[in-house]
C-alpha cells in the first residue's frame, strides 16, 4: 500500500525523522523535553524512541539527575547508526577524515600524491582509497561500514558530462568514470563537490555565515574561487562553474585564456587570481619570508586590498550579497588589517554595501565542509524509518 500525505504511515516517519533532528541538534534529550519540543503526546514520544532505539538510531546515555521525583533516563543518537568519509584533495596529496553519524571524527588519513607509484593505472582511484582505507584502519572500521562519501577538490563536476573542470593542476581526475569507479572501490556513494564551495557550506555550519542566506565567500589562496549562496541555496551554474572568479577578467590582470586547457599554474594564465592569489602577494614582496611578512611590508597591504576590492565590486554588483566572508591563506595573513582596508576601499562606489568578514574557522574548511555534506547525506538516508 502506498501512504498518502495525512495518514498514520507517514505521520509516523515525519515524527521518527522530528525526533531524530532534535537530537542531533540539541545532543541528549529526556522523552518529556522531546515531546515538549514536538509538541507530542507523552504516549507518542515513547512509542517513537520504542521504535527509534529497536532499530538501532537512538540509545540511551544515563539520566537526567538534579530535578524533583524519579531521574529521567537521556535519550541520544547511536553513533554506529552510520558512517561517513570525508576528503579533501589538493595537488600533493589528499586528507581522508571518517566520522560517525553524529559527526564525531574517528580516524584520519593523509596520503602524499608521491606516494602512489606513477605507473598504477588510476592512480587518482589508488590514492583515494589509500586514504579512506586509512582513515577506517584508524577508527576499526571497515567500508562497508560507510554510508556516504563527499570529495572536495579544486575546480567543478560538470552536470551534463559529469567531468571535473577548471582544475588543469590535479592530472588523473578528468576522467568522466572516475565518480562511478570511486563508488565501485569505496563501496558507497560518492560525491565530488567544489571545494570553494564545501569551504562556504563550514562557514554556513560554524563560521561568520550562521544565519545568513545571502551570502558569498571569496577564498583566496595559491588559487582563487567563490561559492555564491542566494535564499539559503548555493548557485552552481549550468556547467558547475558560478563562482569561478579566478579567472574573472579585471584591469590590470592578463586575460586567462585556454578554456579547460589552459595552464596549470596557480596565476591561471591571467585574471583576477593573478593579482591576488598567494603568489602574487609573494611577488609584491619577494624578500618576505612568508604571506604575514609579505603584508607587514609598506605598501602591500593597500595594494592587495585595492585589488581585492576591484574583483569584490564586481561580484557584489551582480550578486548584492547581504555578507562577504574573506577566507584562505591570504585574508587570514592580511587578518583585520586587510578586512578593513578592503571596506575602505568600497566605501563610496555606487553599490551594495554588504558586510564583510574574515574567516576564523580552525583547520581545513573544505574538510570540514566535506563532513557536513557527508553527514546530511547520510542522515536523510538512515533517518528515513519508511521502510521500516
Amino acid at each position: 500500500m502506498v501512504a498518502t500525505p495525512g495518514t498514520p504511515s507517514v505521520l509516523r516517519v515525519m515524527n521518527d525523522r522530528a525526533a531524530l533532528d532534535l537530537l542531533v541538534a540539541h545532543g541528549p534529550l529526556t522523552r518529556t523535553r522531546i515531546g515538549e519540543l514536538t509538541g507530542l503526546s507523552k504516549p507518542t514520544t515513547s512509542q517513537i524512541l520504542g521504535r527509534l532505539e529497536a532499530a538501532g538510531l537512538v540509545r540511551t546515555t544515563g539520566s537526567q539527575t538534579g530535578r524533583p521525583g524519579p531521574n529521567a533516563v537521556l535519550y541520544e543518537i547511536h553513533p554506529g547508526a552510520a558512517h561517513v568519509a570525508a576528503l579533501s584533495a589538493d595537488p600533493n596529496g589528499i586528507t581522508a577524515v571518517v566520522a560517525d553519524i553524529t559527526g564525531t571524527e574517528r580516524g584520519r588519513c593523509r596520503i602524499e600524491a608521491h606516494a602512489v607509484a606513477e605507473d598504477v593505472r588510476n592512480r587518482t582511484a589508488q590514492l583515494v582509497t589509500e586514504a579512506v582505507d586509512g582513515a577506517l584502519g584508524h577508527a576499526g572500521l571497515g567500508h562497508d561500514d560507510l554510508t556516504a562519501t563527499v570529495i572536495g577538490t579544486p575546480g567543478a563536476i560538470d552536470p551534463g558530462t559529469g567531468q571535473l573542470r577548471y582544475a588543469p593542476h590535479l592530472p588523473g581526475w578528468h576522467s568522466r568514470t572516475l565518480r562511478a569507479e570511486l563508488a565501485e572501490v569505496l563501496g558507497t556513494p560518492v560525491s565530488i563537490e567544489n571545494d570553494v564551495n564545501l569551504a562556504a557550506v563550514a562557514e554556513q555550519y560554524e563560521g561568520a555565515a550562521q544565519d545568513h542566506d545571502d551570502f558569498v565567500l571569496a577564498y583566496v589562496d595559491e588559487g582563487v574561487g567563490a561559492a555564491i549562496v542566494l535564499g539559503g541555496v548555493l548557485l552552481r551554474g549550468a556547467t558547475g562553474g558560478a563562482g569561478e572568479i579566478g579567472y574573472m577578467p579585471l584591469p590590470g590582470a592578463p586575460l586567462a585564456h585556454g578554456g579547460d586547457a589552459v595552464a596549470a599554474r596557480t596565476d591561471a594564465g591571467g585574471g583576477f587570481q593573478s593579482l591576488v592569489a598567494a603568489p602574487a602577494v609573494r611577488k609584491l614582496a619577494p624578500e618576505a619570508a612568508d604571506l604575514a611578512g609579505a603584508f607587514a611590508q609598506d605598501g602591500v597591504l593597500d595594494e592587495v586590498a585595492r585589488r581585492l576590492a576591484t574583483g569584490l565590486a564586481a561580484v557584489v554588483a551582480v550578486v548584492d550579497p547581504e555578507l562577504v566572508v574573506l577566507s584562505g591563506q591570504v585574508a587570514k595573513a592580511g587578518g583585520s588589517a586587510l578586512r578593513e582596508r578592503v571596506e575602505a576601499e568600497l566605501t563610496g562606489l555606487a553599490l551594495p554595501r554588504p558586510q564583510l568578514r574574515i574567516s576564523e574557522l580552525d583547520g581545513d574548511p573544505i574538510l570540514t565542509g566535506a563532513l557536513r555534506t557527508a553527514l546530511t547525506q547520510a542522515r536523510s538516508s538512515v533517518f528515513d524509518t519508511s521502510g521500516a
